[in-house]
């Protein structure tokens, strides 16, 4: 038995590979946008509280994240290498306290990786 291939067949195949390839270079373009320094679970939680948050000490983001004290150390010191976040040390008695807060460069980028998220979701850039 003969398969007989009109125009339109061909033209419905050139339509599905177009659209194929533009919809994975949208794909590949809205991926690219995402930041790799947001990732982790941990940063974009770290990120997240201190977007709507003043200023957050180290127990309190450690009590709202559920890590270790190690594990949020490390996570906050890759936030602070990238400038995304400034560290304030004092003293309440003689208990050291740690604060953090997000940097203007922090908020434009997570504002910028909470973009492309919202963009990758939806399917648009």
């Amino acid at each position: 038995m003969a398969f007989i291939f009109g125009p339109w067949v061909l033209a419905s195949y050139i339509f599905y590979t177009v659209a194929s390839c533009i919809l994975n270079t949208n794909v590949d373009n809205l991926i690219n946008q995402l930041n790799k320094a947001f990732e982790n679970r941990i940063r974009l939680g770290i990120m997240s509280i201190l977007v709507v948050n003043n200023q957050v000490d180290f127990n309190r983001l450690k009590e709202l994240l559920q890590v270790t004290d190690g594990n949020l150390a490390s996570h906050l010191k890759a936030l602070e290498k990238e400038n995304y976040i400034t560290m304030t040390k004092t003293f309440v008695g003689r208990k050291p306290n740690t604060k953090y807060k997000i940097s203007q460069a922090g908020r434009k980028a997570f504002e910028a990786h909470i973009n492309a998220l919202e963009n990758l979701i939806k399917g648009t850039q």
